[in-house]
């Protein structure tokens, strides 16, 4: 019954697993970027989603959703997808972060974190529509 459960549900379960290492990765990053930024925590947050979305791309690309494209003008057109996708995420992430942090006066690790779930959530939808 387990195994039966994990087959059925094996995208979701691999896509929560590797976006929790992606999350790790994009906090992280972002915790050293608003080091080297003096706390600026938008521009932190660019340079951290630089580091989680080619570290996502690869792990949805190999494990996730086994992608069956092959040669340059096919993986490019994914890249692309996929990035693009995660460039309208990032866009949304950026507001939620000015918003919480610059308007409310919110904690910036608590407003990212909140952040990353809304983004885990969208980027998910997107790659599966979208890109794989």
């Amino acid at each position: 019954m387990i195994r039966t459960l994990y087959e059925k549900y094996k995208e979701i379960i691999l896509y929560l697993f590797f976006g929790g290492l992606t999350f790790l990765v994009s906090m992280a990053s972002y915790i050293f970027f608003l080091r080297v930024f003096h706390d600026n925590a938008l521009i932190a947050n660019v340079f951290s989603w630089i580091f989680a979305v080619t570290f996502a791309y690869v792990t949805n690309r190999i494990w996730v959703f086994h992608s069956q494209n092959h040669g340059v003008k096919a993986i490019t057109k994914e890249i692309i997808s996929f990035f693009g996708g995660r460039v309208a995420t990032l866009l949304l992430e950026e507001a939620i972060l000015f918003v919480g942090i610059n308007m409310m006066g919110m904690n910036n690790i608590v407003v990212k974190v909140i952040a990353q779930i809304v983004v885990v959530i969208g980027n998910y939808v997107i790659s599966k529509i979208f890109v794989f």
